[in-house]
């Protein structure tokens, strides 16, 4: 068993400035429900020096950051700050935007988005039922008609989609999935596996396998933390290891949702914890789970993730 040394492409971060307030819910005063709790201990600046900082002994080579809920009237503003950002830290290597997809002006702002050099994708997040066992009576936005038309558009412009829901909106993400073949899509967040009760368990699991059937399909190995509970290996083995499993090593990628996942652990934590977990597999799916599938998916430079 060997523990991984080398390079790592973080496929899923953030960068934010909170106080210059573009981000409605990291404002002083905003207080929305988050999966994690309470927040307001990262409704602070957040830039590349700083997760550098934390990344600190780990040989992060390259990030992807993911667009923050800045304000929905200016999708594009906050691709040219990302691009600001960029140009000063050499970081990150990758973007994706926001883009309200059911907006009928919506293919102005992705083919604006399509010219941003650092723009790989669009996240636009469809919504979810509170728990599996509401799901079917509280569809998201995955089937709404104007949704998919702004979806639909996504091919044409080059951009991939992150898909951000429950596990218990498989069937819609299916779908999905199978009437846009030619769309890209990253699942974030491991599918957000928040019910670890064994039956939770399970119906993720189910769902997961059903999900990766489609080649137009990765995941992000991310976003596993527990409200209240301090992140460990021992609470997140069987998801970073099922994932793997369903997926496979060329569809997988890890990544810290820092600064958020700060609320359940450190990065050295977070990012140890999947090195920890992943000991046991070669050389090769571990270089390709920590960064070289990341490269490819982002189409960032191939030096990042070294030799395959």
């Amino acid at each position: 068993m060997t523990r991984y040394a080398g390079p790592i492409v973080d496929a899923h971060h953030h960068f934010w400035t909170p106080e210059e307030g573009r981000q409605p819910w990291l404002r002083p005063d905003a207080r929305i429900p988050f999966r994690y709790g309470d927040y307001e201990s990262i409704k602070r600046s957040y830039l590349p020096p700083d997760l550098l900082r934390d990344a600190e002994g780990l040989n992060l080579v390259g990030t992807v950051t993911m667009e923050t809920e800045w304000e929905l009237d200016d999708p594009v503003g906050e691709m040219d700050w990302t691009a600001g950002v960029a140009e000063r830290y050499g970081l990150p290597s990758a973007a994706v935007a926001h883009a309200v997809l059911r907006d009928e002006r919506v293919e102005g702002v992705l083919e604006q988005l399509a010219e941003c050099p650092l723009v790989r994708a669009v996240r636009n997040k469809p919504g979810q039922a509170a728990s599996a066992a509401e799901a079917a009576a509280n569809p998201n936005l995955l089937d709404d008609p104007s949704w998919r038309r702004g979806y639909a558009l996504l091919t044409r412009y080059g951009l991939d989609f992150e898909l951000q829901t429950a596990w218990w909106h498989v069937d819609q993400a299916v779908r999905l999935a199978a009437d846009f073949p030619d769309t890209a899509i990253a699942i974030n967040h491991t599918f957000l596996p928040s019910d670890r009760s064994s039956e939770g368990i399970a119906g993720w699991r189910r769902a997961l396998v059903r999900v990766a059937a489609f080649d137009n399909v990765t995941i992000k190995i991310s976003g596993i933390g527990l409200p209240g509970v301090p992140w460990s290996v021992e609470n997140n083995r069987e998801i970073v290891e099922t994932t793997a499993e369903v997926f496979g090593p060329d569809r997988i990628m890890f990544a810290s949702n820092f600064p958020v996942d700060g609320l359940t652990g450190s990065y050295r934590q977070i990012m140890g914890g999947f090195l920890e977990i992943a000991e046991g597999w070669s050389e090769s799916e571990q270089r390709r789970a920590f960064a070289g599938n990341a490269v490819r998916v982002y189409r960032l430079p191939s030096a990042l993730a070294g030799a395959d």
